[in-house]
């Protein structure tokens, strides 16, 4: 796997929302839950999970979109309407890796909600989940990922 070059720039689909990452990825995922299917208009959504300190709008004002919990929050782009990254938990923002300028380093690392991918769906995730995978497997994931970054 190829390592996201820095700083990253990306945008919206029209552009009125310019975002830029700093900071290189904890993980790299495809989630085959149907809220992401619905929203990506898609077999799956990709996505980058970015330290918070690490990504910034830049460019433009987001709205919330899709499904809201006090803990899930999808951001949108109010013109486009373009899904562009979402706050999950407060220490990283998944970032949609198609809003990237360049997003052709990534491959996602690891998958999950796959009791609800469509059947022809195949990845080169190297670790598949059910559902979200357990907490305790999030640094386990991430230490790993780092590895494959570091090779």
């Amino acid at each position: 796997m190829t390592q996201l070059k820095l700083p990253a720039t990306g945008q919206c689909r029209c552009g009125d929302v310019q975002i830029r990452i700093s900071a290189q990825p904890i993980l790299t995922m495809a989630c085959h839950c149907r809220g992401c299917q619905r929203m990506s208009a898609s077999a799956y959504s990709l996505s980058v999970a970015i330290p918070s300190p690490g990504f910034e709008v830049v460019k433009g004002e987001t709205v919330l979109g899709g499904l809201r919990t006090p803990e899930l929050k999808h951001f949108f782009c109010p013109k486009c309407m373009t899904w562009m990254f979402t706050r999950f938990l407060p220490e990283f923002v998944n970032v949609r890796v198609t809003m990237l300028d360049d997003p052709y380093w990534f491959a996602p690392f690891m998958e999950s909600w796959t009791s609800t991918k469509l059947p022809w769906v195949t990845t080169p995730a190297a670790h598949s989940y059910p559902e979200f995978p357990p907490m305790e497997d999030i640094p386990k994931l991430t230490a790993e990922f780092a590895r494959t970054l570091a090779t």
